[in-house]
């Protein structure tokens, strides 16, 4: 018989310490941490980031108004209190963690092309052609050198 291979889904999964970013409402862009289940529409969370303005109180959240990283705080006891969980939020550095993310660079890119004022989107228009002009001009010279 043959060597059956089972592998777990790269879903993340809603789950005592994973850690999450507010998508929606006031807190938007704050991270937290799910303390506990509530049911299956609320989690109880709380942020308690290093930084004073990124701190989130303890509450329950829906998750309609969360979306889940990849970050995950293992072994997190259910319901851990605050002491605890700012430990292990420190002990997994989980802001630097964050920082470095694909997902946190990308909305840091799209804030800043948000601010831009018309002229800089002008100047960023014209470096994207000057870039492309030049990509496609070695692409040409080293189909040319081939042939």
């Amino acid at each position: 018989m043959g060597d059956a291979e089972v592998t777990a889904s790269n879903w993340r999964l809603v789950e005592t310490g994973r850690i999450a970013i507010f998508a929606k409402g006031p807190l938007t862009g704050k991270l937290v941490a799910i303390v506990q289940i509530i049911d299956h529409k609320r989690v109880l969370v709380e942020g308690p980031s290093t930084d004073s303005t990124k701190i989130v109180p303890r509450h329950s959240a829906q998750l309609s108004n969360l979306s889940l990283t990849n970050i995950v705080l293992p072994k997190l006891p259910l319901a851990i209190g605050h002491t605890g969980l700012a430990k292990a939020w420190e002990k997994f550095e989980v802001d630097s963690k964050w920082a470095n993310s694909p997902a946190a660079k990308t909305t840091a890119k799209m804030a800043r092309r948000k601010q831009l004022s018309d002229f800089e989107r002008f100047k960023v228009m014209v470096l994207k052609k000057q870039a492309r002009f030049e990509v496609r001009k070695s692409l040409a010279s080293s189909k040319a050198s081939k042939a």
